[in-house]
């Protein structure tokens, strides 16, 4: 309700300079295509770079086949740059909790039922 209202101000909000953004995007680039070499083509994987009150945020997201998507978000801050370790570990974990979510969408038994 008070969303435009000057007294609900959250703090000053920093934006990317155009070479933080590009080096943001780049690495944003390169956790979605690690984490897509994780998994198979069914998985759509995606990143994005938004902006709100509290400043940028990026995020990358893995849609699994089956099941709930599951999603990263980073808030840069002075640095906005992701380390090799950062992006593998962003990687894998986006995987592996995709992975987990068709997991937990297929049924126990998934052998057809014998009649």
């Amino acid at each position: 309700m008070y969303g435009n209202a000057p007294f609900n101000d959250t703090g000053p909000r920093e934006d990317l300079t155009p070479d933080q953004r590009r080096a943001l995007r780049r690495d944003l680039t390169s956790v979605a295509a690690r984490t897509r070499e994780l998994l198979p083509d069914e998985f759509v994987v995606g990143s994005e770079i938004t902006s709100d009150a509290s400043g940028p945020r990026a995020t990358v997201a893995v849609q699994p086949p089956v099941g709930s998507v599951v999603s990263a978000d980073y808030a840069p801050d002075d640095d906005p740059a992701i380390d090799d370790a950062q992006r593998d570990d962003l990687a894998m974990g986006l995987a592996a909790s995709a992975a987990l979510q068709v997991k937990r969408a297929m049924p126990d038994d998934p052998s057809p039922t014998a009649r």
